[in-house]
């Protein structure tokens, strides 16, 4: 599964009244992991930042003023988010201005659910955490995610963090089945059931390498630092 995290940065807070897109993040993910692939861009928006919007991510008007306009980069942007999942904390916000990006280019574009489909993670951290902060500062602290270097937002530094937050808020076991469930009158237990012959050769025993024995070992220490010292397979060993 191919999966962007994205975030964008802005001149200001509602498209309806101008504001255009400043800045596009791009991280991409295949199969939950990190494969290193990103697109990062910086956007004249043709208009002055507001004095909000600086406060917020510190890019002024003259740093903007040599950059490309949205047109220049809008099929590299397409082509790399085509088909994927993208991964947006407060996903409306971003995908308004995106479309309405791709509105001003003419009719030639469609919006952006036309492209690829939409997972808002703010909505998922308010169905997991209802009644608590569920802004990515609030996230990263209560699952642990190093933000120590975000100072202002930046829109490839924060779908970095998002990422992160993401993996770790979608890591868990999602069903406690430990079969095939399927759905139809055909798929009942009895027809799921598959007896072994008494003379089959020896199953293969494959033990975990070195390298996966570590990862198991870190992902374990992850799970006790979160569970406060709960983690029952460390106790058990």
């Amino acid at each position: 599964m191919r999966q962007i995290v994205l975030d964008t940065e802005t001149t200001g807070l509602d498209p309806a009244q101008g504001h255009r897109i400043i800045e596009i993040g791009c991280v991409e993910l295949l199969n939950r992991k990190h494969t290193g692939r990103h697109l990062h861009v910086y956007i004249n928006p043709e208009r002055e930042v507001d004095a909000g919007a600086l406060e917020v991510h510190g890019i002024t008007n003259e740093f903007l003023a040599d950059k490309p306009l949205f047109a220049a980069i809008a099929d590299t942007f397409l082509e790399f988010v085509q088909g994927a999942e993208l991964i947006i904390h407060n996903a409306p916000f971003d995908i308004g201005f995106l479309n309405n990006e791709l509105a001003l280019l003419g009719k030639q574009h469609a919006p952006m659910t036309e492209y690829c489909s939409v997972l808002d993670t703010l909505a998922m951290a308010r169905k997991k955490h209802p009644g608590q902060k569920n802004n990515l500062d609030a996230l990263c602290k209560r699952y642990e995610v190093d933000n120590s270097q975000r100072e202002l937002h930046g829109a490839l530094k924060d779908a970095e963090i998002l990422a992160d937050v993401y993996l770790m808020m979608t890591g868990g076991q999602s069903t406690l089945g430990l079969g095939y469930e399927g759905t139809g009158e055909n798929n009942t237990a009895s027809t799921l059931v598959h007896k072994l012959a008494t003379n089959r050769p020896p199953l293969r025993v494959i033990k975990a390498g070195d390298d996966e024995l570590a990862m198991h070992e870190e992902r374990l220490r992850q799970i006790q630092k979160a569970s406060g010292d709960k983690c029952l397979w460390l106790k058990a060993d």
